[in-house]
């Protein structure tokens, strides 16, 4: 065991990777901490009320941020490993198609807006919240990055915008600001990461000029011929990510979103794991592609292997301190929020295998059946969510969604040949078969 050890301390591609992923871990567990202390603070300061509409208020927007995204996230990444001599008018092209989504969302909330109860001041946060979506096409810059497996100057504006965000919020609270400056605060957080991604990439390109971030009509094409499929995707698990605190707040009220929410802040705050995973292997796993088939399938379920244990370590213990938890941290206020972490955090199973296997519909070029499997989700969810909220409340909602997770991220490679070997790939993973 030692000797192997050694052995990895001199690998040089297995620390490169082990040291971006140190990065990415450390800046994520600094935002678990911070978040604890600062996120904590605000949901007892706003109470359940305020609190389920500033959450509906996000959860209506994250229906449609995903427009702004246009499914290129990872294309984006796999395009610069791949190859990097077109760099500038990726990134270029990427940046302007990222605007045009962005300005796309604006128009489609003011749509969507006229369909739902919300009054002006609902509409008011929602549109505040909205707002942010211009800055995120600055992620550009986060791509980069990733693809060149440096990430600590991801963790350097990550940091920078988190503890500008927390100083903000802090004093928010400190002066008995009114629920509309959270929403301001948020759109804020965009603003500053996005600054940071800036100054960091002008600082270590310094030949960079506005000129770079030119628009290629044949790249644009290429990406979204791509990318469509999982702008599909992503709207669909947008929904069945956020759609039961829209039904929530429609069925039951403010009160009753702002209880569910205030579980599922402390049930998602895992999510992160394994996204930094993923993000971190992708290059890698690609790589071994070009390697041999055996390899790059071997490195597949020990990644599949390592979710699962990782993720039922989180969930276990958390299913029987989740009443001391809640009452711990957001009061005696938030008291139906203990049986929904109970059911809700087992949902992250799923999604840690779904983010890893998301990775592989990408890397084999299946965006298609990658929107398949998500719809799937998606009907599931909204149809349990119509029959179980009226009858069970908030802990029906957080039943439907550990089921339609369930559905999207394992279920559905069941029933496609291209990924029937991922579905077995999984179910070795889920019976704890190394």
């Amino acid at each position: 065991m030692l000797k192997k050890l050694r052995h990895l301390k001199t690998h040089p591609g297995f620390m490169k990777y082990f040291k971006n992923t140190s990065w990415l871990f450390g800046e994520k567990i600094l935002r678990m901490i911070v978040g604890l202390f600062v996120g904590v603070w605000v949901v007892r300061y706003l109470g359940p009320e305020q609190f389920g509409l500033l959450s509906y208020a996000q959860s209506f927007v994250g229906l449609f941020v995903v427009i702004a995204t246009l499914g290129l996230d990872s294309i984006i990444i796999r395009e610069l490993v791949h190859d990097e001599r077109h760099k500038d008018a990726l990134l270029g092209t990427a940046f302007w198609l990222k605007l045009i989504g962005a300005i796309l969302v604006l128009i489609t909330l003011a749509i969507a807006v006229n369909f739902t109860s919300n009054d002006t001041y609902t509409n008011s946060l929602v549109f505040i919240i909205a707002s942010a979506t211009i800055f995120q096409c600055f992620n550009v810059i986060d791509f980069y990055y990733q693809a060149k497996v440096l990430g600590k100057y991801i963790v350097y504006s990550n940091v920078i915008s988190l503890l500008v965000s927390s100083i903000v919020k802090i004093t928010l609270i400190l002066i008995k600001a009114p629920l509309i400056a959270f929403a301001w605060a948020i759109a804020f957080d965009s603003i500053v990461l996005a600054m940071g991604y800036l100054f960091f990439y002008l600082k270590n390109h310094s030949l960079f000029t506005i000129q770079h971030l030119t628009f290629n009509k044949n790249i644009a094409f290429s990406l979204l011929k791509d990318s469509w499929p999982l702008i599909l995707s992503g709207m669909v698990i947008a929904v069945y990510m956020r759609i039961d605190q829209v039904m929530i707040k429609e069925m039951l009220g403010n009160e009753a979103v702002g209880q569910y929410a205030a579980a599922v802040r402390i049930s998602e705050a895992w999510y992160f794991v394994p996204m930094v995973i993923a993000s971190s292997v992708f290059p890698a796993i690609i790589n071994a592609k070009k390697i041999s088939e055996e390899l790059y399938y071997a490195r597949l379920q020990q990644l599949y292997n390592f979710m699962v244990w990782l993720s039922i370590a989180i969930a276990f213990p958390l299913t029987f301190l989740s009443d001391w938890i809640i009452n711990l941290l957001y009061g005696e206020q938030y008291n139906q929020a203990g049986s929904v972490l109970m059911i809700h955090i087992w949902t992250g199973v799923f999604v840690f295998l779904g983010v890893a296997s998301g990775k592989w519909y990408v890397s084999e070029n299946l965006q298609k059946l990658a929107f398949s499997r998500t719809f799937y989700g998606v009907i599931v969810n909204i149809l349990l969510n119509i029959l179980m909220i009226p009858k069970f409340g908030i802990y029906g909602a957080a039943i439907a969604t550990l089921i339609s997770q369930a559905v999207a991220s394992y279920i559905a490679d069941l029933f496609s040949k291209k990924t029937r070997n991922n579905f077995i790939m999984k179910t070795k993973s889920l019976l704890l078969v190394t």
